[in-house]
């Protein structure tokens, strides 16, 4: 399976990324970004470049692609709704749309959050753009996965690249076994993250839907887990 990856300087995207280097379906990976990664891997080509939806300068052939996972993408903390928009659904439709058009086998998986509103009129800013995105590139003539993922406890040497997410990680951190137990299916590990999304690409793989919510995401994620 050959991967497009992007946001793979993120915590959930650099969680990705560990997960297909090592899983030995996922035969390689392009990541496309602003930034470099700073990772050497035999199956690693990296693509840094201003606007990451530009598939021609990456070198982009959407054929040889059987898999896009997209976990790029900001906070909407202190922005307004057009820029918000702009980032969140403009600069995924742009990438999602051609590849759609030249590759319907194409699976794509994108990163949302629990909460998302799929009809588009709740008070929640946020939640109406991601939930636009959602409907439009489930619209899209290829496979379309999208995980809406709750708590993401980073692991494996994964690490946010914010000062701030890492403190409030680190203070977290005691808790996290507990409301592991009293909600289970509420914390994600960026491990089993990685995991799921490498299992709806899969083939075979049984999903439960096109909108996966945490309980879904954990379940495939340990599956995969324990048969890799």
């Amino acid at each position: 399976m050959n991967v497009i990856l992007f946001g793979a300087t993120g915590m959930l995207g650099r969680g990705v990324l560990r997960e297909c280097l090592r899983d030995e379906s996922v035969s390689g990976v392009l990541a496309i970004g602003r930034r470099p990664l700073g990772v050497t891997h035999p199956k690693l080509r990296e693509r840094v470049q201003d606007d990451p939806s530009d598939l021609s300068a990456a070198g982009v052939d959407p054929a040889a692609y059987d898999a896009c996972f997209y976990c790029l993408g900001v906070s909407s903390v202190g922005m307004k709704e057009e820029e918000y928009r702009r980032v969140t659904h403009d600069l995924t439709l742009a990438v999602a749309r051609p590849l759609a058009a030249a590759n319907p086998g194409l699976t794509f998986v994108y990163v949302s959050g629990v909460g998302t509103d799929s009809t588009g009129r709740g008070r929640s800013m946020w939640a109406r753009v991601k939930g636009r995105t959602e409907n439009d590139l489930l619209e899209l003539p290829f496979r379309a996965y999208m995980f809406r993922p709750g708590i993401v406890q980073p692991v494996r040497g994964v690490r946010s690249r914010s000062r701030l997410h890492r403190v409030l990680y680190a203070v977290a951190a005691p808790l996290l076994p507990l409301l592991r137990r009293l909600s289970p299916d509420l914390v994600l590990t960026s491990e089993a993250f990685g995991r799921a999304m490498i299992a709806v690409a899969a083939p075979g793989t049984e999903v439960p839907g096109h909108i996966l919510e945490p309980a879904d995401i954990n379940r495939l994620g340990s599956a995969r887990t324990r048969s890799n």
